[in-house]
């Protein structure tokens, strides 16, 4: 999706994961490549393995403008014609919607939107068997409201055009299709009647029903009665699958009434039918899962996948259960060919299994996480928590010294899916959790979750079931995420909200009412949800209960709550009262998102809002600067289709907003006068949850995991993403920066290769690749992307830039290092051929990011030397004040940043000092021996090149044999101080394990001793250094003695044979 201002997409976010994958109900295979399958994720695009399984990799990002795929099909004619429906069909509170359909004809490498547009939901995609261009598309149609745009969809020139073949009404959409592979014009559709609001999930009416069509969907028969199917009463959610083994065998699982519930089967084309079960574990929360599936090579084998995945190989009569590696099975998809390769599509991601689910790839590769809310803790790294649907809570650093976050440095903080989530501030150990949905203990749940003893004790304000009942007869109604929160003023002090707000001072022992009802307390839209035909009670749906709840960090007992039914409440006396302060223009039933707080004004406060549950798709922004007696809209240059989930002003930077939808992030520098989509390579994603931590912006995405934008600075400093057009250079002064050192590293491989460990025992998958500066970008496959490794700096440059430098220096301005732009290909191999951690500075007009790895200079690298090549790297810099000059078209300007050390180890500047200085020196000797080896090599080459040179000139044979005598001697003579610096031999590393280990290799490995971690070097360091630099100055002495005495005799033989000598 593109961005108003490309010219700032230098602004990078990071994916910390974890990797934990999130829903999917879409799942495909490959007909003939046995080891590539495609998953869609419900709120994270689409994704492919080529190996099985073993690691996915997204294919859609910045091709599909919507997040959530329901539907994906890939063509038996032609694997590469790929079709995605996008927007999920099981609507459950979280679920977010599509644009229609996608198509890719190249196996997943682009993809065009072909139309369908208002679709919203694609319960099914049919690709016709023989003819990829033909394809049916089941569209539910939007879950909110009645539309149009539903039901059974056929193109049959590749989705260039679509016709309607199914219609019943703007209530009732397609969910299910399946078609007769040996007729493909026999197709069987499900027709569902379904709506959802804040408040209410229902499912069935008298337009739900089974159809069929023998003519490829020009007509259709509603066989929803047909004998042996229910014969009265409303029909639900039907799943439905013809048999490829025996296609007049057809199966269906059906939400009926009562006990007229179960799977179905008809043995001739669905003219008649038999109930088979009414098993309550095939049928649990029908509207949420409810799909049947057929084996494609034995009549009597199916499948239904609900909470667990249940499997018949009797006709249907008995059932046994297939574990999966996680619960809440949706999709499946079985190869035609070998039944017993297969891919699961469940509520933890998608797993592939080569053995008929006796075993499945993991889960854990995934980062298509679907999170709520987030908070950070303070340590050093900071810590990110968060709830993910249908999993726990969990905790993940923000950076490791590993140089990635693998899944084994992130921990469980709690079981809490549904909530909120509140770190301690004084001690980040102490978390507390909504858990709605993923905890014992009764309604409302709330965890207090102690990482020391890993215990979770249930703190719950009313622990007493709700299960089967609905909202209006609880004592107190908690939301599926309810607002906690610790005071600004008083870490001893928790709150959290239902209809009422509670406080506790005592870690939830016990809990005070801090105000009345603040909500509508509406008793229609507090009703038992998921009838007419199956409660659904889990809490997803109560309503009329706060949803937002803040203390002002200003005024202790300054209080502002938000409800989920439109109301706005603020109290100034610490809930002793409370007035009504909803702005006139918030519509009647709108879920209050957030309230949020200016850090600038203890009179203002930002409120964000949405209605897209009541098919609104608006969005609302509000502001007072007040307390609340009057509002300003915000709204009105925000883009009209973009729901509005989450708002946070900037603690800095008065004016600059951030604004979470439901496909990104969007920014306003004028306090919301004018917005924009936030730059970058944050992907589409509907954003829930964001906070502002050490200058850094935090994200928690619904489908993507938590991504983090290191280093606000740019965004705090301008006044418009456009200000970067207008043809000023300009310097942004970087922040401070951890001077972070990460161990010892395995060698790793660039390019298409994965590299499977960050360093002996730290197993993490990852692709090193060239970015445009020349150095290395590191794509985690199964973690967690860790900070930059270094000082960033941003710099904005005119589109007419001629001659552009970047520059470091010491304090004291003494240059450390100094960058230009990359040249041409030729120039640049040939530099990185000499200095293979070159790095060069990106000169995009517009903003540009350069990461320096706080190095001073590079040791002298000796090409062709295994044990140093490559690897030569200079010192890192101490901690101290550092400066950068960025020089353009010859006016330069200059920042200040420090470097700090990390604050958990106990070292000294002095320390760090005399590490640094050590390093230095140690570089310094390895760059003179280098040297020494490369004139020693030049001399050899010539002298070589003069006695050839002798030998067939017409030189006397007296004349001729001196030079060749004194000529063997020189290189005896250099062979033997070269033998003594460097291994001659050696032709790769792993050498080192059959040859000596010379004096270059000492020195070059000795640095690896002085900065294996961040101390003084050991005595002993200095006193092999010592010695080592005592063995290579006799070395150079007597190369000094040849390269005098032995070149001067060779010299004057060759003078004598009348031939210019050899100049060292």
């Amino acid at each position: 999706m593109k961005t108003e201002s490309a010219a700032w997409d230098a602004l990078r976010f990071r994916c910390i994961g974890p990797p934990r994958g999130g829903r999917v109900v879409a799942a495909a295979g490959h007909p003939t490549d046995k080891n590539v399958f495609y998953f869609g994720a419900v709120a994270g695009g689409v994704w492919k393995t080529v190996d099985g399984g073993h690691y996915w990799e997204n294919i859609t990002d910045g091709q599909f403008d919507v997040s959530s795929v329901g539907a994906i099909a890939v063509s038996e004619a032609d694997p590469n014609v790929i079709y995605a429906g996008t927007g999920e069909s099981t609507i459950r509170l979280d679920v977010s919607w599509g644009d229609g359909v996608y198509k890719s004809t190249d196996g997943g490498e682009t993809w065009k939107n072909v139309g369908l547009r208002d679709s919203h939901h694609i319960g099914e995609i049919r690709i016709h068997p023989q003819d990829p261009d033909t394809v049916y598309a089941a569209a539910l149609g939007h879950a909110f409201g009645p539309n149009n745009e539903r039901g059974v969809y056929r193109s049959t020139d590749g989705g260039e055009t679509w016709e309607r073949v199914l219609y019943v009404s703007d209530g009732a959409g397609a969910v299910d299709l399946t078609l007769d592979v040996t007729n493909p014009r026999i197709i069987y559709a499900s027709i569902w009647q379904v709506h959802r609001h804040f408040w209410e999930l229902v499912s069935g009416g008298p337009d739900s029903g089974l159809w069929k069509s023998t003519d490829g969907g020009d007509s259709w028969t509603d066989i929803s009665r047909n004998p042996g199917l229910p014969q009265e009463g409303i029909l639900g959610k039907t799943g439905i699958s013809v048999s490829p083994a025996q296609p007049s065998r057809v199966w269906a699982i059906v939400e009926a009434e009562g006990e007229k519930s179960g799977v179905y089967r008809s043995d001739d084309r669905g003219a008649t039918w038999e109930h088979l079960t009414n098993n309550q574990d095939l049928l649990n929360r029908p509207w949420y899962y409810l799909h049947i599936f057929a084996d494609p090579q034995d009549p009597d084998t199916v499948y239904v996948n609900n909470l667990k995945m249940w499997k018949s190989i009797d006709g249907g009569t008995n059932w046994s259960e297939i574990t999966t590696p996680h619960g809440d099975n949706h999709d499946l998809w079985i190869d035609p060919a070998d039944p017993d390769r297969m891919i699961n599509g469940n509520d933890g991601g998608a797993c592939v299994s080569f053995n008929g689910g006796e075993t499945w790839s993991t889960i854990y590769n995934q980062l298509t996480g679907q999170y709520y809310h987030l908070d950070a803790d303070n340590q050093q790294p900071y810590h990110v928590y968060g709830t993910q649907q249908d999993n726990s809570s969990i905790a993940v650093p923000s950076a490791t010294e590993k140089g990635a976050i693998p899944w084994g440095d992130c921990y469980p903080a709690g079981t809490g899916e549904s909530g909120y989530i509140a770190v301690k501030p004084d001690d980040s150990d102490i978390v507390y959790v909504g858990a709605v949905g993923s905890s014992p203990g009764g309604g409302g749940a709330l965890q207090r979750y102690d990482h020391r003893t890993k215990q979770i004790r249930l703190v719950t304000v009313w622990p007493e079931p709700f299960s089967g009942f609905g909202p209006k007869e609880m004592k107190y109604r908690f939301p599926w995420t309810f607002p906690i929160l610790f005071s600004p003023h008083d870490t001893n002090v928790l709150y959290t909200c239902g209809n009422h707000v509670f406080r506790t001072t005592d870690e939830g022992s016990s809990w005070e009412i801090l105000s009345p009802d603040l909500t509508r307390n509406d008793e229609s839209k507090l009703e038992a949800s998921g009838g007419p035909l199956t409660l659904d009670t889990s809490g997803a749906e109560h309503y009329c209960t706060i949803s937002t709840f803040i203390e002002s960090a200003h005024q202790k007992g300054l209080f502002w709550a938000g409800s989920d039914d439109g109301l706005i409440h603020i109290s100034e006396d610490g809930g002793d009262s409370w007035r009504n302060v909803t702005p006139p223009d918030l519509p009647e039933w709108s879920f209050v998102t957030v309230i949020e707080p200016s850090a600038h004004d203890p009179s203002t406060v930002y409120v964000a809002a949405t209605r897209y549950k009541l098919d609104d798709y608006s969005p609302y922004l509000f502001k007072t600067t007040d307390l609340g007696q009057s509002w300003q809209r915000l709204d009105a240059g925000f883009p009209q289709n973009e729901i509005t989930r989450m708002l946070r002003a900037d603690p800095e930077r008065e004016g600059l907003l951030y604004v979470g939808t439901e496909s990104g992030i969007f920014v306003s520098f004028d306090d919301g006068g004018s917005w924009q989509r936030m730059p970058g390579n944050l992907p589409v994603a509907p954003v829930y949850d964001m906070i502002v931590k050490e200058g850094d912006l935090v994200v928690a995405t619904h489908g993507r995991s938590f991504w983090v934008l290191d280093d606000l600075t740019p965004l705090r400093q301008v006044s418009s993403l456009k200000e970067s057009d207008e043809g000023e250079a300009r310097l942004f002064p970087p922040r401070e920066t951890l001077r972070r050192w990460l161990p010892w590293t395995v060698s790793g491989a660039r390019g298409d290769a994965r590299n499977y460990a960050l360093a002996f025992g730290q197993l993490i998958t990852f692709r090193d690749e060239e970015d445009d500066t020349g150095g290395s970008t590191r794509r985690v496959l199964d973690g967690g992307e860790n900070p930059p490794h270094g000082a960033i700096v941003y710099y904005t440059l005119p589109d007419d830039t001629e001659e552009v430098s970047l520059a470091f220096l010491d304090a004291a301005g003494n240059e450390i290092r100094s960058y230009g732009p990359k040249p041409a290909k030729e120039e640049m191999e040939k530099e990185k051929e000499e200095v293979p951690s070159i790095q060069y500075i990106p000169t995009n007009a517009g903003l540009n990011r350069f990461v320096w790895n706080m190095r001073y200079a590079d040791a002298e690298q000796l090409p062709g030397d295994p044990f140093t090549e490559k690897s030569v790297t200079g010192a890192m810099a101490p901690p101290g004040t550092y400066q950068v000059r960025l020089t353009v078209d010859g006016e330069s300007q200059t920042e200040q940043f420090e470097l700090y050390i990390d604050p958990k180890l106990d070292r000294s500047q002095a320390s760090m000092q005399t590490q640094f200085d050590l390093w230095q020196e140690v570089n310094a000797k390895l760059s003179e021996t280098h040297q020494a080896v490369k004139r020693l090599r030049r001399t050899r080459e010539r002298v070589t090149a003069m006695a050839e040179m002798v030998a067939e000139s017409e030189a006397d044979g007296q004349a001729k044999s001196a030079v060749k005598e004194r000529a063997d001697q020189i290189g005896e003579q250099l062979g033997e101080v070269e033998a003594q610096l460097v291994q001659p031999e050696a032709k790769v590393a792993f050498d080192r394990l059959r040859l000596q280990t010379m004096l270059n290799a000492k020195l070059h490995n000795l640095i690896s001793v002085i900065s294996a971690a961040d101390d003084a070097p050991t005595k002993q360091t200095y006193d092999v250094f010592g010695a080592l630099c005592t063995q290579v100055d006799a070395q150079l002495d007597i190369l000094e003695s040849i390269l005098g005495e032995s070149v001067a005799d060779f010299n004057a033989a060759v003078q004598a044979a009348d031939v210019p000598p050899v100049v060292v």
